[in-house]
């Protein structure tokens, strides 16, 4: 993706708040107006104690421009308001259409993604689109406009001052940055994808800090990160040195521009052509007027960040989800599954699942036992529509999952995983996601069926105590009765259990086992490679290099 096509893709998203940016562009012309109107009156009235500027008299000369000096700071204020107001407007917009991004995309295309570099894009690339809507866009256009507004000036006081003007003012705007975009396009981008790294590289050392320590690798580690944080510092110094290039390009040019309309206003002084008053304000007036394509031109090489964390989050938002969303659809009653002659692979690897036939009865407990890798977690993913096979069909009835609802798929299916994720939040709040509306009593009913009832009322808070990030102050066992709790609490006529007590002593998981049994009216999918535990099925399979038996 282009920087061009970046910015019209940006662009479009300021549609709903055309009105408050046409504001900003109308306040910053004028304000830059009072700004050059400062010196350029100030040197008027000068002329005219002289007598060289006889037009207006002196008390409405130093009017004109204690109103300029008030102007221009309310005018500044003004244009800065509103442009935020905008950025921080569009973010907000931004970032509602990234996490929709993310869901949509979730989980086929997430699985095996970089974590800490979507951390980065969420946050830091999210943010840096702030200097792109409250620092770039008005600015632009208001350049453009006060430039022309200047040039009609410069036109009045000569035709070749106007032509030196616009040679000028297309240098420090055009010319300039794109100097700089061509010097630093790939070191913008390169640097935004290794903050990305560095974000991820952070987030895994942080989780596996345990680990480095039991290993002695954290010198090791920190060498990488040193490393890491090295070529960040190396590539934002090599940013940096463009600036400053960029820097003193831009006040040679307007020295030298000053120069120029001096010599040649002069000769034509000389020849008889103009006054000494037009040579004075021609050059004066250069000087001055550099602001707004100052301004334009100082972006150039923030804007080198800005575009790729641009691009980075634009990619996101077109991103094709791996599985869309279907709606629409009429409503589907559970039914018994059907699995026919479904085959599966992940990115065109070898078959997880080959040819695969079978019934999942409604209301019946069924077993789905094997080895590690032969597929049994695999076919939970394609029963929840996690992602679709690759060959054959999975109905529920007599209706093809693509064909329901995914709102309404999601709710017949409570799935619950080896590894449970829980939030920084108290164990209540943890229970509650899933169902929202489910009383304290109902959420410690499901509590004491899933066994950990007991263990939550002898903590200090009891349900208010705060779970750590990622559930890391819980053990392993006590996550996984979280997890089967939220299973028991949902009212989803379907329950998947991947290996729900590979991380419980016998006796807990006996407790467990009889209360997955007495939900009669539910439908179970129990997966295990525990002999002990298939013993509440009622129908036991065998999956072997992803064939069922």
């Amino acid at each position: 993706m282009s920087n061009v096509q970046v910015i019209l893709k940006m662009l479009r998203l300021v549609k709903p708040l055309t009105l408050p940016m046409l504001l900003a562009i109308f306040i910053g012309v004028l304000g830059f107006l009072c700004a050059i109107g400062i010196p350029v009156i100030s040197v008027m009235a000068i002329l005219q104690i002289s007598g060289m500027y006889p037009h207006f008299p002196l008390d409405y000369l130093l009017m004109i421009l204690l109103s300029m000096a008030i102007l221009r700071g309310v005018l500044h204020y003004g244009e800065q308001a509103a442009n935020h107001y905008i950025a921080f407007k569009l973010l907000a917009i931004i970032r509602d259409r990234v996490y929709t991004a993310l869901r949509r995309l979730a989980p086929a295309k997430l699985d095996g993604q970089d974590k800490g570099n979507l951390i980065s894009l969420i946050t830091n690339d999210v943010e840096l689109l702030e200097v792109f809507y409250a620092h770039t866009i008005s600015p632009v256009v208001i350049a453009f406009f006060t430039s022309l507004i200047l040039l009609k000036f410069f036109a009045h006081l000569h035709p070749i001052a106007m032509l030196i003007a616009l040679v000028a003012y297309i240098t420090m705007a055009i010319v300039i940055p794109f100097y700089v975009h061509h010097q630093g396009h790939d070191i913008g981008q390169k640097n935004r994808d290794e903050i990305g790294n560095m974000s991820s590289f952070l987030l895994e050392s942080y989780r596996g800090l345990s680990t480095l320590f039991q290993y002695h690798a954290g010198q090791k580690r920190l060498e990488d990160m040193m490393k890491k944080s090295d070529d960040i510092e190396q590539l934002q110094g090599r940013m940096k040195k463009i600036e400053a290039k960029q820097t003193v390009v831009s006040q040679l040019l307007i020295s030298f521009s000053a120069m120029v309309m001096f010599v040649v206003m002069f000769m034509l002084y000389s020849q008889g052509e103009i006054s000494v008053y037009r040579v004075i304000m021609a050059v004066v007036l250069m000087l001055s007027s550099f602001g707004p394509v100052m301004a334009l031109s100082n972006l150039a090489n923030n804007l080198l960040s800005t575009l790729s964390s641009g691009r980075r989050v634009m990619s996101l938002l077109e991103e094709e989800a791996l599985i869309p969303e279907v709606t629409q659809q009429p409503e589907t009653l559970f039914d018994t599954i059907h699995v026919d002659h479904v085959s599966f692979d992940y990115d065109s690897q070898d078959e997880i699942i080959h040819d695969l036939t079978t019934d999942f009865q409604k209301g019946q407990v069924t077993g789905i036992i094997g080895k590690s890798g032969s597929g049994k977690s695999t076919l939970l993913k394609l029963l929840m529509r996690f992602y679709d096979p690759v060959d054959g069909v999975i109905r529920i009835g007599e209706k093809e999952l693509q064909m329901i609802n995914t709102f309404d798929m999601r709710h017949m299916f409570a799935y619950v995983t080896q590894e449970t994720v829980l939030f920084h939040d108290s164990i209540e709040n943890n229970l509650r996601i899933a169902r929202l509306d489910a009383s304290l009593e109902d959420i410690q009913k499901a509590c004491q069926k899933a066994s950990i009832h007991d263990w939550i009322m002898s903590l200090p808070d009891g349900y208010a105590t705060k779970v750590s990030e990622l559930g890391s102050s819980l053990s392993g066992g006590e996550r996984q009765r979280l997890g089967l709790a939220r299973a028991f609490l949902s009212q989803a006529e379907c329950i998947l259990l991947d290996e729900p007590t590979s991380n419980l002593d016998v006796l807990n998981e006996a407790i467990i086992l009889k209360a997955l049994q007495n939900e009669k009216e539910r439908t179970i999918i129990l997966v295990s490679h525990r002999e002990s535990t298939m013993k509440i099925a009622q129908k036991v399979m065998t999956m072997d290099q992803g064939r069922m038996s």
